[in-house]
């Protein structure tokens, strides 16, 4: 079977969308049980006090909106990818600027969730930041190292 330039075209997108659902992904690694999300090993399995809940709360809806606000941008990233692609029907200079500018808005994405991983953490205790710690070394590593 010939490739040709609209198999191309979908196979790529098909990865650049596969890359932008795991950029997504990294707010809701896995906890304890599969598709368990940290959210609910914070909520549920670290006990946090009414204090805490209060703040983590606050603090999810404000990355709730830097998050949306972030994912936007990637979606225009791929659209403005897809439109490059359309245009060149090859891998040339305006495919390979848009590509480079979906990394750059994946990256964004993961920065902030990284930032609010560590913001997270500054609410908990110290034992109760040993066990989150151990929890996202677990969910990054699949295997729980430390």
């Amino acid at each position: 079977m010939k490739l040709t330039g609209i198999h191309i075209v979908l196979a790529i997108l098909l990865a650049t969308a596969a890359g932008c659902l795991g950029a997504i992904a990294v707010e809701h690694w896995s906890g304890p049980a599969p598709g368990r999300s940290l959210h609910e090993f914070v909520h549920g399995e670290l006990h946090l006090s009414a204090d805490q809940e209060t703040k983590l709360n606050l603090l999810e809806s404000e990355f709730a909106d830097e998050r949306d606000a972030r994912e936007a941008k990637l979606r225009a990233a791929n659209a403005n990818l897809a439109t490059a692609m359309q245009q060149e029907h090859t891998y040339g200079p305006k495919v390979s600027a848009a590509i480079d500018q979906v990394h750059v808005q994946m990256g964004e994405l993961q920065k902030a969730t990284v930032r609010h991983v560590f913001a997270m953490r500054s609410l908990l205790d110290e034992e109760q930041q040993k066990r989150f710690d151990r929890q996202i070394s677990k969910s990054l590593t699949g295997d729980g190292r430390e």
